[in-house]
């Protein structure tokens, strides 16, 4: 009983560090909005006011995942927001994907749940 509980925890904070990092991928979207105006007009400082307060919003948040896992464990994973990046790309602003960033997408995957199964 007391494995699946510990289990449950573990995949909770996961769950929770990968919404984190998903938030944080915002700050592409805002970065490129705020790169299509032209500097100093309201969309771009709207533009890059959303990626300051998802800046701050994240900094808030990624303090409590540092409170459940060790920063190389965190950090390690932050490399899935290359991922998100690309959906984003793709969904949002009409980017086409290639074969090199499907094959770079998937060694990020591969090397996240490497080092996930190094942590148990």
């Amino acid at each position: 009983m007391k494995r699946k509980v510990k289990e449950w925890n573990k995949l909770k904070t996961y769950v929770f560090l990968h919404g984190v990092l998903l938030i944080y991928s915002f700050t592409m979207v805002g970065s490129k909005l705020a790169s299509s105006y032209p500097l100093k007009s309201l969309p771009f400082l709207l533009s890059y006011g959303l990626v300051l307060g998802v800046l701050f919003v994240y900094a808030l948040l990624w303090q409590q995942v540092l409170k459940r896992l060790p920063l190389t464990m965190a950090y390690g994973n932050k490399a899935v927001t290359v991922i998100w990046g690309l959906v984003w790309g793709r969904f949002l602003f009409g980017e086409r994907i290639n074969g090199f960033q499907i094959a770079g997408s998937i060694v990020i995957i591969i090397g996240i749940a490497m080092m996930a199964g190094e942590a148990e």
